[in-house]
């Protein structure tokens, strides 16, 4: 498997944010700044992309190192939408969308590294290429993109209400 200890604490970090925005997608249906969820999401995700670009499995910027940016942009962008919550209901269409898109970037990567090293020895997929990971990654985007729209809705009833 070969990971340095900021692999090891990236990755570490990594699942902790994954796992706290499934609990606040469960509970909210969106990953809600407000709670305790959310908070751990925003923090463990701004770690976790930090530390990426620290690792290079090739040496030099890498498009992991792009995506790390795009979603740091992202989660920031989303908590200064959240920070203006009073007065604008409309921010929250964009806070909720930011966050939502920068978890399913956070798992491009995910599914690429788990699945061209785990099982180790035998892992399911041999490069980036391999059809499971695009199957996958097909997948999460529908999942995606159907949340966008249950969110959007979600948010359209609480601003009309």
């Amino acid at each position: 498997m070969g990971l340095s200890n900021l692999g090891i604490f990236h990755t570490a970090i990594g699942v902790i944010a994954i796992v706290s925005a499934i609990a606040s997608y469960i509970k909210y249906g969106k990953i809600n700044l407000a709670a305790l969820s959310g908070k751990t999401y925003f923090y463990c995700t701004m770690i976790t992309s930090l530390t990426a670009l620290g690792i290079s499995k090739h040496g030099g910027f890498n498009a992991g190192h792009v995506f790390s940016l795009l979603i740091v942009v992202l989660v920031s962008v989303a908590y200064f939408l959240y920070q203006k919550k009073q007065g604008n209901n409309r921010n929250r269409y964009f806070e909720n969308f930011c966050l939502s898109f920068s978890f399913f970037l956070s798992w491009i990567p995910t599914v690429n590294e788990t699945f061209t090293r785990i099982p180790i020895g035998h892992p399911l997929a041999k490069a980036p290429s391999d059809p499971i990971i695009g199957g996958t990654l097909l997948f999460l985007l529908i999942i995606f993109v159907a949340g966008s729209i249950y969110q959007y809705r979600k948010q359209r009833k609480i601003n009309l209400s």
